[in-house]
């Protein structure tokens, strides 16, 4: 039986405000279905950053953030630790609960957030240019298209192209490796989870 996998365009995202108001962000893919911000399990999401300020905290969580456009920032950390993000691709990691907050250099920023509840799990997420092959591990892998047009082959399925801003879910059972061709960049994102909520 051929194995079936569905992007997630970026014309299907809905646009929402940050937890705290101070900015708006599109949610890619969520576990549990159907929950929110005060109880998923793992969340990916974009957000779009317009001036700088305070980010919302999320005690037990632990963030991975990573710039996708913009000139970058400055996330502060309120005891004086400063993650520079100046370069697409570039990746912050963080506990949630701790208190950020975010200078802008040069104008509005575009950033991927991947956020896990910490008691349940773990996430990594790593740069990729094609071409690429990898092996799948941990629960889920996202692929989320930074730029260009990727060709992304899975176990038993057909090649699926992933447009800029489009992700592809991938449930590691139904899948071991991924090709990656074309020309331009994905973030492998690949979230383990130790133990159902």
């Amino acid at each position: 039986m051929t194995a079936s996998f569905t992007p997630i365009p970026w014309e299907a995202l809905r646009a929402a405000p940050w937890k705290n108001g101070g900015g708006v962000t599109r949610e890619i893919a969520a576990y549990p279905a159907g929950s929110d911000t005060s109880n998923f399990t793992w969340r990916v999401s974009v957000a779009d950053i317009d001036a700088g300020g305070p980010f919302s905290t999320f005690p037990g969580i632990d963030r991975n953030l990573v710039l996708l456009s913009g000139k970058g920032m400055e996330l502060v950390h309120d005891d004086g630790k400063v993650y520079r993000l100046d370069q697409p691709m570039d990746i912050a990691r963080f506990a949630g609960e701790t208190a950020i907050s975010a200078k802008l250099f040069d104008g509005p920023t575009r950033d991927l957030n991947v956020m896990v509840r910490r008691e349940h799990g773990s996430a990594t997420v790593q740069a990729l240019s094609a071409p690429a092959d990898v092996n799948l591990a941990g629960t889920t892998v996202l692929l989320y298209c930074v730029h260009g047009d990727i060709l992304v082959t899975l176990d038993g399925a057909d090649p699926i192209t992933l447009a800029p801003g489009a992700t592809l879910p991938v449930d590691v059972a139904l899948a071991k490796r991924c090709g990656i061709a074309g020309n331009g960049y994905v973030l492998f994102i690949t979230i383990t989870l130790r133990q159902e909520p």
